[in-house]
């Protein structure tokens, strides 16, 4: 069942509709391959991410196909979502047909100051445009915690070179300047999750 040449070749001419849907949810798959998944240590980052705090809200920043946003939905917690990339504004519209889910670079969120409990970026803070506007907007926009959950800063054979990867003493400036009074690392298997809170 191994067929890459022809979804290769599809990639090329994608003119009907079908194909776009196809290439759409490709890429909504890719994210959520059970290897991907197991790395994402997603209960474990979820119980982390709400502990030591009264969280109800959550806003997933770069949401991607909403497997985060899915995990908190499921312990009964107000949901949305923001990514800058329609098809997975989309896919994370199937998954998560009762939350609000909006198209918006997390650089600029269309919420207002202090609407969730905590904001969440799941493995896509090291893809923002820019670092100190993208914590600036999490921090305006929660009322007790940001949580950003990032590879390691090391070289291995799975995630984004190290070049894209952020270092935690990085983050802790940028958590400093946006304003967070506090800052604790947990670390995962392959990932580390960052707690800045307010």
């Amino acid at each position: 069942m191994n067929d890459k040449h022809s979804h290769a070749s599809e990639h090329h001419h994608h003119s009907s509709s079908s194909t776009n849907d196809r290439v759409f949810n490709q890429g909504a798959d890719r994210l959520r391959t059970p290897e991907r998944v197991e790395r994402l240590e997603i209960e474990r980052v979820v119980n982390s991410s709400l502990e030591g705090k009264k969280i109800q809200s959550v806003l997933d920043i770069g949401t991607g196909s909403g497997l985060f946003a899915e995990a908190f939905h499921k312990r009964s917690l107000t949901v949305a979502g923001v990514d800058s990339n329609p098809s997975m504004v989309s896919a994370a519209n199937n998954f998560l047909p009762d939350s609000v889910i909006k198209l918006a670079p997390a650089e600029v969120l269309p919420f207002n100051d202090k609407s969730f409990d905590m904001t969440f970026f799941g493995v896509v803070f090291h893809e923002v445009d820019n670092y100190q506007k993208a914590l600036q907007e999490a921090y305006r926009v929660s009322l007790n915690r940001t949580a950003i959950l990032e590879w390691d800063y090391k070289v291995e054979d799975f995630g984004p070179p190290i070049e894209h990867r952020l270092r935690s003493e990085f983050i802790k400036n940028l958590a400093d300047e946006a304003g967070y009074t506090n800052f604790s690392v947990i670390k995962l298997k392959s990932l580390v999750l960052y707690l800045l809170d307010k």
